[in-house]
């Protein structure tokens, strides 16, 4: 399945290392499927993404070689120095989207007091992360959830502790250096593609600012102009 993906021109691919099916129960991926894919993903130079919901998904995913996991972990208890160490020597990457757990709670009406306890442990987990030196990579569930508006995402990073220059980072450099673009993306200087997001105010004094998005320039082309 990997390898008719990446002949079709896939440029990732995301495992369910952990899948929720209701109920509070989890189907785990086996490590050997897991291992495999992983495998022939990389062979193809093809970053891997996983979905881990519990405990058990995210050591599928350590032991496999995943590079990224896309979410925090709902099903998980606290993150431990002991468990993002094991995170970091394994070099695994972490897109928080804590935004999609606010979506999930509301659309299942929660109470709020249930809501806010949920999001407290996601903003636990990215505030451990963060602390201990993790690498962190801006993302959403766009797709899954229609919630294009990101202000809630960056609100939640600061609330879990983040400054403006972590999420900055989490937009441009990390990423850049996770995907192997270092060489000319992430960055601003002479030589490197000309792919700028030129902001209408400064996210040092509001964070807000990081979705005020005056242009998008794409190969040194304005490809999105504020109205």
């Amino acid at each position: 399945m990997v390898r008719d993906h990446a002949v079709k021109g896939a440029n990732g691919i995301k495992l369910f290392s952990g899948s929720y099916q209701g109920q509070g129960k989890v189907a785990v991926l086996p490590l050997a499927i897991a291992r495999a894919a992983v495998e022939e993903a990389h062979r193809h130079s093809l970053p891997v993404f996983s979905h881990p919901q519990n405990v058990d998904g995210v050591n599928v995913a350590i032991a496999s070689g995943v590079d990224v996991l896309a979410h925090t972990v709902p099903q998980s208890p606290p993150w431990t120095d002991n468990f993002i160490s094991q995170l970091n020597s394994a070099n695994i990457a972490l897109i928080p989207t804590l935004t999609l757990f606010d979506f999930e709670a509301r659309k299942e009406n929660s109470p709020d007091q249930e809501r806010e306890a949920w999001m407290s442990k996601m903003l636990a987990e990215l505030r451990a992360y963060a602390q201990a030196g993790g690498d962190v990579l801006f993302g959403t569930d766009i797709g899954y959830i229609d919630h294009y508006d990101t202000t809630l995402e960056f609100t939640l990073m600061s609330q879990a502790g983040m400054n403006y220059q972590q999420i900055l980072a989490s937009l441009t450099t990390n990423p850049a250096r996770k995907f192997r673009y270092s060489d000319r993306s992430g960055h601003i200087a002479k030589g490197t593609d000309a792919d700028l997001v030129v902001l209408g105010a400064d996210p040092a004094h509001d964070l807000s600012a990081f979705t005020k998005v005056r242009f998008t320039i794409r190969s040194g082309k304005v490809i999105y102009p504020q109205k």
